[in-house]
């Protein structure tokens, strides 16, 4: 069942690395050092009538004799950026990515590689542009453009084209459908796009994102998952796992699924891919949750990734008895007024259909969020792995 079928719950391989990259800051471009006939400055003229003390080493530099024409310097050679730079300047723009670390531009259909980025438009104070959220994609590339077209963010070419509006992806990119790699790619391309034009396009980690980079760092590693072993790879499989992801998917994939928060805060709005309380275990604070996250995935141990998933797979915390009591723990905690989530579709939180991988289920037709847990949680997963809808919303919503 989802992506909890083997156990219940719910832009360099692998990915390690020494540093926060929370707190990490692209260094100042790189000087290419200047030969050293070229930066010793003339000697200012000895006055006439004092005697030098010393005559000049061989081969060492002497000043003109006064009036005597100065042969011109050596021009230095240009500046060389600094082989990690992606952008200009001594800092990542505010609200570059969709974590607030570089990622390449990638153009739909292009091989992915890396490329300079554009500088951002300067956003002034208070003129924020509308906020967005889109629920689980699952690989569902057209549905997600025809979509994205619906609500002006993008054109008819699959550019940004909203300025300085705000969009939030709230996980789970690949898996059950069809290419979940060009999701991705389109993803990281907006993300530049509309870094440039003064808004930004971000994302969060979903279960499926960690049950990718798992599979692919792990494979066939047994990890102890509290009913016997099991494997990331099984578990991708299982969990609609395409092959043509696998066989697609590059390291600058994995880099970027890995830097992804899993929690943020906007306008009022706690968003977060899955309904459990299981980030409570990861910190106190949003940074917490997100440094802590981070942290186990660049430590890359294969049983402390499996129970990151294993968590982040739980569902239904806010649907029954005691659910909106859940969602206010986590607001009290971490702050806003309502939770925003995707992962469990809102077919399943109806209680009106039965599995994902019923192709054929009559499940209730899904047109908009479901708001619940007395108006504190909405649920944004339309369904679209069960012929269900995608859904691209703007918040706050108008009842």
């Amino acid at each position: 069942m989802v992506e909890g079928s083997m156990t219940q719950g719910a832009g360099q391989e692998p990915v390690v690395r020494t540093a926060t990259l929370r707190d990490f800051r692209v260094p100042p471009y790189a000087q290419t050092p200047v030969p050293p006939q070229a930066q010793a400055a003339p000697p200012s003229p000895v006055p006439p009538h004092v005697p030098e003390p010393n005559p000049p080493a061989p081969g060492a530099s002497v000043p003109p004799a006064p009036g005597a024409p100065v042969p011109p310097r050596a021009p230095a050679p240009p500046r060389a950026p600094h082989p990690g730079n992606a952008v200009v300047g001594d800092e990542q723009p505010e609200g570059y990515t969709p974590t607030e670390r570089d990622l390449p531009v990638i153009r739909r259909g292009d091989t992915v590689q890396v490329q300079t980025v554009p500088e951002p438009r300067p956003v002034a104070e208070g003129s924020r542009g509308p906020l967005f959220v889109v629920g689980d994609v699952h690989g569902y590339l057209d549905e997600l453009i025809a979509a994205l077209g619906e609500q002006g963010l993008i054109d008819a070419d699959g550019n940004w084209a909203a300025g300085n509006a705000r969009l939030w992806f709230l996980g789970d990119f690949t898996d059950r459908g069809p290419d979940g790699i060009g999701v991705i790619d389109l993803v990281m391309r907006l993300s530049a796009e509309a870094a440039a034009a003064g808004g930004y396009c971000k994302a969060l980690m979903g279960n499926h994102e960690l049950l990718l980079i798992g599979a692919k760092r792990f494979a066939d590693t047994p990890v102890n998952s509290g009913a016997g072993t099991a494997t990331f790879q099984a578990a991708w499989l299982l969990n609609g796992g395409q092959k043509t992801d696998m066989e697609r998917l590059q390291d600058v994939h994995l880099q970027w699924m890995s830097r992804l928060d899993a929690v943020v805060e906007e306008d009022g709005h706690l968003l977060m891919h899955s309904d459990t309380t299981a980030y409570l275990d990861y910190g106190s604070t949003i940074e917490d949750v997100n440094d802590t996250i981070t942290a186990i995935l660049t430590r890359n141990d294969a049983d402390e990734c499996w129970d990151l998933f294993r968590k982040l797979t739980k569902r239904f915390a806010f649907r029954d008895e005691g659910g909106a009591q859940a969602v206010r723990e986590l607001l009290t905690t971490y702050g806003g007024q309502r939770v925003v989530h995707g992962h469990s579709p809102i077919p399943y939180l109806l209680g009106e259909v039965g599995t994902e991988e019923s192709e054929d289920s009559a499940g209730p037709v899904i047109n908009g969020p479901h708001v619940y847990a007395d108006d504190l949680a909405i649920a944004m997963d339309g369904g679209v792995t069960m012929a269900g809808k995608l859904l691209v919303v703007q918040l706050p919503l108008h009842d």
